[in-house]
């Protein structure tokens, strides 16, 4: 049990209970049951913001490219305090690695079994990844699942944290709406190679697929998706409150799903047009949030009293 999801007992704590008492139940210690986490300062989310964008140009900046980058902005950067929030970022920079071949943990390490198959309808294939998403004074996590065929969004959601749990109930819930898929591709951090996620593929019977350590490229469908939600929305819109970003990027995504054409499916063709039965394309609640992008896209204003949790 993580400690996010001990802390989330304590609202139920029996009335009377010492505080000792339930530490020692929930086997966690009274300092870590005190302790609040002091998190980024104003500083250090500006350079995660400014990394963050100058990713989407060059992704071979490393550690040494970002600081001295940061450093022209006027930043005290350094290289382990950027390689830090590098990683915190889930960023890498794009290059040949040492070691490719080398194995992980074989029991959840699955390899990449999509090179060559042909995709060639709808819930065949997958594809699922979590980035940063920058703030005006905070970040947050994205979580999205792809259909490969259509390049249909199926799922998403938002969390301040990277705990798997977050993985499995997006996917459970992709499951309930549009059915199950052939294959789930990921790639190997550690939300994906842990038992919880594993199981949760294998005891419905779909092909696990990962990418290969150091090839991006393997999982190239939701990357270009990364980009684009970016690039559009997210870097020129930044939002300071969670509420107004989970708006706005339904919005998006609904736009995206429903009002985009997508060029690898031909000019005149949305991935909503090629994932959902006909009855069920545009109109209702998706044309409602697309409409209400393009009036975000012109006007940078928000109706969240339509959508907002």
């Amino acid at each position: 049990m993580s400690k996010g999801q001990i802390e989330s007992l304590s609202d139920r704590r029996p009335v009377g209970m010492r505080w000792s008492r339930y530490c020692a139940l929930t086997g966690l210690t009274r300092t870590g049951h005190y302790y609040k986490r002091k998190g980024e300062s104003d500083e250090n989310k500006d350079m995660m913001r400014m990394m963050d964008e100058y990713y989407q140009s060059p992704p071979t900046a490393g550690v040494m490219t970002m600081t001295s980058m940061l450093r022209m902005h006027g930043y005290a950067a350094n290289p382990k305090s950027v390689r830090r929030l590098l990683r915190k970022m889930r960023m890498h920079a794009v290059y040949p690695l040492r070691k490719l071949s080398k194995p992980g943990n074989a029991e959840y390490v699955h390899p990449y079994i999509l090179r060559g198959l042909p995709i060639v309808r709808r819930n065949q294939v997958w594809s699922t990844d979590i980035s940063y998403i920058p703030m005006e004074k905070w970040f947050m996590y994205l979580y999205a699942i792809i259909d490969v065929y259509s390049r249909y969004i199926v799922g998403w959601s938002l969390s301040s944290t990277l705990e798997g749990s977050n993985c499995t109930e997006q996917l459970e819930e992709c499951f309930s709406r549009h059915g199950r898929p052939e294959i789930v591709n990921s790639d190997q951090w550690s939300q994906y190679t842990s038992p919880a996620w594993v199981n949760a593929l294998k005891s419905v019977g779909i092909a696990i697929s990962m990418d290969g350590r150091g090839r991006c490229k393997d999982n190239i469908w939701i990357e270009r998706f990364w980009r684009t939600i970016k690039q559009e929305y997210v870097h020129r819109y930044p939002k300071a409150t969670v509420s107004r970003l989970r708006a706005g990027i339904g919005s998006f995504i609904a736009f995206y799903n429903d009002e985009r054409p997508h060029q690898s499916l031909g000019d005149v063709i949305t991935p909503a047009k090629m994932y959902l039965p006909a009855g069920l394309q545009r109109g209702g609640h998706y044309a409602i949030l697309a409409s209400i992008l393009r009036g975000q896209l012109k006007n940078n204003i928000v109706k969240l009293s339509i959508y907002e949790e």
